[in-house]
């Protein structure tokens, strides 16, 4: 609100103080001619609408420049409409590199982000992907997209719920949406190849570790250096091998599945 105030500020500092000071008779003026009234509506009508493609290789083009580079990562971000999981309110910012607000306070992250925490997964189609925190699921969407089978853990039911029929109505078959606690899954329920927690650890838990294959890779957020990392374990024969991937702003992970909502 105060970036919007600060806008109308400048606005009106622009504008010619006519009679804020003096009580001077405002001037008659002559109507403009019908041919510059016709010109000066012309001038004044709205943008053409935005053409969706274009929007959409924009979208796809700043990504790249920054950095993300998997053409198999950019092709499921073309093919998933993120504004078919955005809020109504916020879907014209779909295509803008910002997180969004969903429901139960949650955060639907930035593009860059899930396509920096899913590139450095490196899905293989026939992997069996484990997701921490369905959110919106949009990131399922686009996991959906590289793998053969996405099982997403989501502690909010009505996300859960959301999130299952968003997915759905895309056609997406290979997902499934669980309402349970992702620290908490039986270890008969693995094992994953991938493993993506969108949120931040304190230190990779055991229960995950039991559901992890071998070779597998886990994604997730933890504290380097007193400063929010996403980071990479892969499980080698000698043990696990840690990559920081970039920087990032995550909540830290919640076990349980939420009392309400």
């Amino acid at each position: 609100m105060a970036k919007g105030a600060n806008r109308g500020d400048s606005i009106l500092a622009d504008l010619p103080l006519f009679g804020l000071f003096r009580a001077e008779p405002v001037p008659q003026t002559t109507p403009a001619p019908a041919s510059v009234r016709k010109s000066f509506m012309a001038d004044s009508a709205p943008p053409p609408a935005v053409d969706p493609a274009q929007a959409k290789m924009e979208f796809l083009l700043r990504l790249r420049a920054r950095g993300i580079a998997d053409v198999n990562v950019l092709r499921a971000l073309e093919t998933v409409p993120r504004e078919t999981f955005a809020p109504h309110r916020y879907r014209d910012l779909a295509l803008r590199d910002v997180a969004l607000p969903i429901a139960c306070g949650q955060t639907m992250q930035e593009p860059m982000l899930v396509a920096r925490m899913i590139e450095a997964l490196r899905v293989e189609p026939g992997d069996r992907v484990l997701e921490i925190g369905a959110g919106s699921g949009y990131a399922s969407a686009i996991l959906a997209r590289l793998a053969s089978h996405i099982l997403s853990v989501e502690r909010f039911h009505s996300l859960a719920v959301s999130a299952r029929t968003r997915l759905e109505q895309l056609g997406l078959t290979n997902v499934t949406v669980l309402h349970a606690d992702g620290l908490a899954l039986p270890p008969d329920m693995g094992p994953f190849d991938r493993i993506l927690v969108h949120c931040r650890l304190k230190e990779l838990p055991e229960s995950l570790l039991c559901l992890l294959a071998d070779g597998g890779v886990i994604v997730a957020g933890q504290m380097k250096e007193g400063a929010s990392q996403i980071v990479r374990w892969r499980h080698e024969a000698a043990g696990f091998v840690q990559d920081v991937i970039c920087p990032a702003r995550l909540q830290g992970l919640i076990p349980d599945v939420a009392a309400i909502l």
